[in-house]
């Protein structure tokens, strides 16, 4: 199989970045064409995405219908239809790869030709003023050793060696027909609820874990700076996550695993016992298949509750 990579760069009003990024996925030898969808911007984003494409014909230009800002789920969706290369690479269009972003992929997939996809460590590039601190924090978004494929998920759920960035990660384009595409009612973290589909169907393996193969953008725009958000979009990740995983028949260990976490997450809330009964309602009964099992029992909220406050009780 030839090693054809489609590089999708989704584009909202970064017309101080975009240019940069587009430029190195084209400097990369494995690159077949960058897969631009543009996002209903309304800067001058898409003049300059113009202007280069005049230079280099590998660049594909999308859009929404009636230009349209329909978010980043929805716009990395149309980015993989409109791709032609056998092989699927993301770039955040304030973000960029670095030399030979491709090179240890190319024969990772030579080497292991029934692997699904591989990630790899990313750095960070600050267009704002950053202190010591800050810097050794963000250095490098890696998991810290190599991960058996078949633990990946649970590594990534509990966090239990790191994380690794979209940016950083190169697939076959035939996954998608595994696992489906991104959520676009996932305002963010669409991309970890996306790579734990990834971790339970697929064969995903650690690349290079130990330097940056691309550099994410740190500047005062960043969406990751609204934590508010993201807490927000925690639950509807395990959500999604939940009910993805009964419609694709998930082993009931792993979605006990999710239930465990989502519960984790609840708990934190401080929510009243009453606020928790109805929405063990909700998920259960939304997802009727798990009344019939151990976990409806195992995830009642009088249940979870009488764990936390006497463990010893349930010690096997």
């Amino acid at each position: 199989m030839k090693f054809l990579v489609s590089v999708i760069i989704p584009v909202f009003n970064v017309e101080q970045f975009v240019e940069k990024a587009i430029i190195s996925a084209l400097q990369q030898p494995e690159v077949f064409e960058v897969v631009v969808v543009n996002d209903g911007s309304t800067d001058d984003s898409l003049s300059l995405i113009e202007a280069l494409q005049k230079e280099d014909d590998r660049i594909k230009i999308y859009h929404h219908k009636n230009a349209e800002n329909k978010g980043r789920s929805a716009t990395r969706n149309l980015g993989i239809q409109k791709a032609t290369g056998n092989f699927i690479a993301f770039l955040d269009a304030d973000d960029f790869y670095l030399e030979n972003r491709f090179n240890a992929d190319k024969v990772h997939f030579e080497n292991n030709p029934f692997s699904d996809g591989v990630y790899n460590a990313i750095g960070v590039h600050f267009y704002r003023e950053s202190n010591p601190l800050e810097e050794e924090k963000l250095r490098l978004t890696t998991v810290t050793e190599f991960i058996e494929p078949c633990e990946l998920f649970d590594a990534l759920l509990y966090y239990k060696k790191g994380h690794f960035s979209i940016d950083g990660l190169t697939v076959k384009r035939s996954i998608f027909e595994k696992i489906g595409y991104f959520n676009e009612a996932l305002k963010v973290a669409e991309d970890t609820e996306l790579f734990f589909r990834m971790a339970l169907k697929c064969q995903l393996k650690t690349g290079v874990i130990d330097k940056a193969v691309a550099m994410r953008g740190v500047h005062d725009f960043n969406v990751f700076n609204n934590e508010d958000l993201y807490n927000v979009s925690k639950l509807n990740v395990y959500e999604s996550l939940i009910f993805w995983s009964i419609r694709n028949q998930i082993h009931l260990d792993k979605i006990d695993h999710v239930l465990n976490v989502l519960w984790m997450f609840e708990y934190k809330q401080n929510t009243s016992l009453f606020k928790n009964i109805w929405y063990w309602f909700y998920l259960f009964f939304k997802n009727s298949s798990l009344l019939f099992t151990k976990l409806s029992i195992k995830y009642f909220p009088v249940v979870r509750l009488r764990q936390k406050l006497f463990p010893f009780l349930y010690k096997q």
